[in-house]
C-alpha cells in the first residue's frame, strides 16, 4: 500500500479534489450499471460484490480512458489510475477516502471537521492538514451511515435522531461521529496498529519495563483482578490485549464492550474460546437496546473463566466489580483516570450515579474485594525527546476504611521520569502470584 504522505500524486489539494471526483463519477457509474452488467460478466460465479465491482470498476477505467484518447486528452498516470480504483472501490465498500489513510500503515489518527478538514495524525507524532475526504458534509455522513450498517453486530444509526455513533471497522480500527451538534459532521477514526502485541512487544516499544511486564504476567497468570487506568489516547487498549496475550488459551475468555475494539475473538490462535459482546442501542422506536452492564451480568451465566470489560463508562462498574468479586478471578477493565490512585475516585464517582446509588463507604468495600492491582499509563519523554506512552504506575489495593481506599504504589515514576520500585508486595500478593517461592531468585522475580 502507498503511503498517502509518499505519494506523489496527491501531494496537491487540487489534483487530490481531481482524483476523488474521478473516482466519485467511477463510482455512480458502476452502481447504476452493477446488477446487469455483474451477470454479463464472463467471470466465475463465485465472485464476491466486491471482486465484481473491482471488475466493472476497470470496465469503467478503460471506457474513460478510451474516451480521452480518442478527444485526445492526456490519460491518467499508472499510479493516478490505481490511486483513482482504489477510491472508486472505497467509496463503493469502505469510507472513501477516508479509507487510504486507514489503510497507511503509518497513521495513527484521522481527525475529520466537516468533509474539507481532515488531520492526519503519524506513529512519528506528525500531524498533518490533508485536502476533502468527501465530495460535501451529505457525502461524509452517508459514508459513515453505511458503515454503521454495515459493521459491527448490529446496525447503527447515524441520522438526526441518532447523532452519535460509535463502530469498530474492518481492520479494528475504532471510528466515533457526530452530528447535528456541530456546524459540520465530525468523525475520528483511531487506528490500533498494535493489535497483537504481547508484553514482550511492547516491552521492545518501550512502553513497559521489562520487571513490570514478568510481574504482569506472573499476576494474569495466577487469576488477579487488573484495571488498566489512563487518559484518552494512553495506550489502554493495548496493554490490555498484551495482558490478554497471557491468559492460558484453554480458558474462556467474554469480552463487554460499548462498541467492538479489543478484537481478541478474532485472535482463534491465541484465545480460541473467546466470544465478544456488543452493547445495543435502541431501535427507532426506543427499543431493544442492550447496556453494558446488563451484558456484564449476563456473562455470569455464560461459564466464562475470565470477563473483560474493554472500558468502563458508567453504570456496568458495579456489577463488573461484583463479578470479580464473585468468582471471575483474573478478570480485566480499562477506565478512565489522571492517576492510579484516581481510579477509585472515578469508581465511587460511577458507583453513585448508577442505579443502586452506592454510597462511597460501600463502593470501597466493593473495590477491595474485587481489584487487586490497578497499572497506569501516561505519556512522557522518550530517550530521543519524543512522546511515547509508558506504564508510569501499579498500584495494589489492600483494603478499604470508611471513605478510604488503602493501596500500596509497587512501582511510581521518580522525579526523573524512570519508573523504581516504591513499595514492597503484600504477603497476600506474594502468594497469590507465586511470588514467595520466587524470593530466592531475583532473576525470576525481582519484584518479590
Amino acid at each position: 500500500m502507498t503511503s498517502l504522505r509518499e505519494a506523489p500524486v496527491l501531494q496537491g489539494q487540487a489534483e487530490r479534489e481531481q482524483l476523488a471526483d474521478i473516482a466519485s463519477a467511477v463510482r455512480s457509474e458502476v452502481l447504476a450499471s452493477f446488477a446487469s452488467r455483474a451477470r454479463d460478466l464472463a467471470a466465475p460465479r463465485s465472485l464476491t460484490a466486491p471482486e465484481q465491482a473491482g471488475l466493472l470498476v476497470d470496465q469503467v477505467l478503460d471506457r474513460r480512458a478510451a474516451a480521452r484518447a480518442a478527444a485526445g486528452e492526456p490519460s491518467l498516470g499508472i499510479e493516478q489510475e490505481r490511486l483513482v480504483r482504489q477510491l472508486a472501490l472505497s467509496m463503493l465498500f469502505g469510507l472513501g477516502a477516508l479509507q487510504l489513510y486507514i489503510d497507511d500503515a503509518s497513521v495513527e489518527n484521522i481527525d475529520v471537521n466537516g468533509h474539507e478538514r481532515a488531520f492526519v495524525t503519524y506513529a512519528d507524532g506528525a500531524k498533518k492538514l490533508v485536502g476533502p475526504v468527501a465530495a460535501s458534509d451529505e457525502e461524509l455522513v452517508s459514508l459513515v451511515r453505511s458503515a454503521g450498517a454495515r459493521f459491527g453486530l448490529s446496525e447503527r444509526r447515524f441520522d438526526a435522531a441518532q447523532p452519535e455513533i460509535d463502530l469498530r471497522l474492518p481492520d479494528g480500527s475504532r471510528l466515533s461521529a457526530v452530528m447535528g451538534v456541530t456546524e459540520h459532521p465530525v468523525v475520528d477514526i483511531r487506528r490500533h496498529r498494535m493489535q497483537d502485541e504481547d508484553l514482550a512487544g511492547i516491552v521492545a516499544l518501550g512502553m513497559l519495563d521489562e520487571e513490570i511486564a514478568l510481574f504482569l504476567a506472573r499476576a494474569v497468570e495466577s487469576k488477579q483482578n487488573i484495571l488498566v487506568s489512563g487518559a484518552m489516547n494512553a495506550g489502554k487498549t493495548t496493554l490490555l490485549r498484551a495482558l490478554a496475550a497471557a491468559i492460558p488459551p484453554e480458558e474462556r475468555i467474554v469480552t463487554i464492550e460499548q462498541a467492538l475494539e479489543l478484537g481478541l475473538e478474532r485472535q482463534t490462535g491465541r484465545h480460541p474460546d473467546c466470544v465478544a459482546m456488543e452493547a445495543r442501542l435502541a431501535n427507532t422506536e426506543g427499543e431493544g437496546a442492550i447496556g453494558m452492564a446488563r451484558l456484564v451480568r449476563r456473562s455470569l451465566r455464560m461459564n466464562a473463566s475470565r470477563v473483560i470489560v474493554g472500558e468502563v463508562l458508567g453504570d456496568e462498574i458495579i456489577p463488573m466489580l461484583n463479578a470479580m468479586s464473585q468468582g471471575r478471578s483474573g478478570s480485566m477493565a480499562t477506565i478512565h483516570a489522571d492517576s492510579s490512585a484516581g481510579v477509585f475516585r472515578r469508581i465511587a464517582a460511577y458507583a453513585v450515579q448508577a442505579p443502586e446509588r452506592l454510597p462511597l463507604e460501600a463502593t470501597n468495600l466493593l473495590i477491595a474485594g474485587a481489584i487487586h492491582f490497578v497499572v497506569h499509563l501516561d505519556w512522557c519523554r522518550s530517550t530521543a525527546g519524543r512522546p511515547q506512552r509508558r506504564v508510569v504506575s501499579v498500584r495494589e489495593v489492600i483494603d478499604a476504611d470508611g471513605p478510604l481506599v488503602i493501596s500500596n504504589e509497587i512501582w511510581q515514576a521518580d522525579r526523573s521520569g524512570a519508573v523504581v520500585r516504591a513499595a514492597p508486595l503484600s504477603e497476600r500478593a506474594k502468594g497469590a502470584i507465586g511470588a514467595a517461592a520466587l524470593v530466592q531468585d531475583p532473576a525470576v522475580a525481582p519484584w518479590a
